[in-house]
């Protein structure tokens, strides 16, 4: 039972020791989701369901109610030979209720929700590019946040190596092999060390705050960032959502010809009205009575002065400007995307030379070791060494983020 208790105790506490991971490509899904301009996608789905709602009540019956009293200054009066017919009264008054209901229309109707859900689609892609457009941002943060992740473990190590020299050097100092005073300059240099530390905490704390606010999700300087392997075939083949974009506005100006173009087609109506007045229907009789009308009305814009024609030719024109705008866009990313592949080029040859130069400050560092040990040269002297070759793996580490960064971004920019 007790080692039951135990095991249980250990099962509960590993889990809360375990120490917050994320990735980039989650931080691009997280953004997606929780960053707050994702929210417009529904509300737009809204809105545009509410509009198509109100295009579709024009197929509905549509009932008004019309009431009014008139006094009138004269009225029609009848000669002495027909004088056995009442007088028209000056005073009269009318209530009536009409339905309308639309019968055909040429398909107006369906053009327009059929125009109504590709506005949809091209709004929520507008959404979409914009928040397509934060993942450059995403990447240099992400990275930004590497690359101090990785600065620091190397000032760790060389934090390590000179507090092993620290001990060497005193052990030096106590037995006559190395001159006083030599461990001071030992001690000057982990001291900076202990300000570099708090410079490195204090931007990465700065850089992490920022992604946690634009992803929407809790992180810490505690919080390990994955190092991304990013792999990118370098074509020029693009696929961005800018492109989706401009083909759904081309789509959004067909709809609005085709709804053009069923503007002066003929509209039939049926109509019934029922009322109640005095006088009715019958303008000869006096008193209160009901009355009703139905039929059907045809209406039919047979001429409009070609204003029709010059919209629909107006559309055409921005159907054709848009076109100009996607090849722009494609040459602009193409030129963008060379220009980040030569980038990409030009780092990895930097890599190539940082290896090379860090192998040999190693050969240099291995030397001067020996020989501060044999009170050749001094502690000043082995930490300009140890500095280089910090100095050169701190390149090659922020060589290697960039290297990654620069892959990232021609991802993002190739979509």
């Amino acid at each position: 039972m007790k080692q039951f208790v135990i095991l249980f105790a250990i099962l509960m506490v590993v889990p809360a020791m375990a120490q917050q991971r994320i990735s980039l490509g989650e931080c691009y899904r997280l953004v997606n989701d929780n960053y707050p301009l994702a929210k417009q996608k529904d509300l737009l789905e809204a809105q545009n369901t509410l509009e198509s709602e109100v295009v579709s009540t024009s197929q509905l019956p549509q009932v008004a109610l019309d009431a009014y009293a008139t006094y009138l200054s004269d009225v029609i009066e009848f000669p002495l030979a027909m004088s056995g017919i009442e007088p028209l009264n000056k005073d009269q008054y009318r209530a009536t209720v009409s339905v309308n209901q639309l019968i055909y229309n040429g398909g107006a109707t369906g053009a327009s929700l059929d125009l109504k859900s590709v506005q949809l689609k091209a709004k929520q892609k507008e959404v979409e590019v914009n928040l397509y457009q934060l993942k450059k941002q995403i990447n240099q943060i992400y990275f930004s946040v590497l690359l101090a992740q990785e600065s620091e473990a190397l000032l760790q190590a060389k934090e390590r190596q000179l507090q092993a020299k620290l001990k060497e050097v005193q052990s030096g100092i106590k037995y006559g092999v190395l001159l006083p005073a030599s461990d001071k300059v030992l001690e000057a240099e982990l001291l900076k060390i202990g300000q570099q530390f708090q410079e490195i905490e204090s931007n990465k704390t700065a850089l992490v705050e920022t992604l946690s606010s634009l992803i929407g999700k809790p992180l810490t300087t505690e919080t390990v960032f994955e190092s991304p392997l990013v792999k990118t075939d370098l074509q020029t083949d693009v696929n961005r959502p800018e492109l989706e974009l401009f083909e759904l506005k081309k789509e959004e100006i067909e709809g609005s010809e085709h709804v053009l173009s069923k503007q002066n087609a003929p509209k039939l109506l049926g109509f019934a009205t029922g009322g109640y007045g005095n006088p009715g229907l019958n303008m000869l009789d006096n008193s209160f009575q009901g009355f009703y009308t139905v039929g059907v009305k045809l209406n039919w814009k047979v001429f409009d002065w070609n204003a029709n024609k010059k919209q629909r030719e107006a559309l055409a024109i921005n159907k054709d400007i848009i076109t100009n705008e996607s090849e722009a866009f494609r040459l602009n990313t193409n030129i963008e995307l060379n220009r980040q592949e030569r980038e990409i080029e030009k780092i990895e040859a930097f890599i190539a030379s940082d290896q090379e130069i860090i192998k040999l400050r190693k050969e240099v560092l291995q030397s001067a070791d020996s020989q501060l040990k044999n009170g050749v040269i001094t502690a000043s002297a082995y930490i300009t060494e140890l500095t280089h070759l910090y100095e050169d793996e701190n390149t090659l580490i922020r060589h290697k983020i960039q290297l990654e960064l620069a892959k990232a971004n021609y991802n993002v920019i190739k979509g």
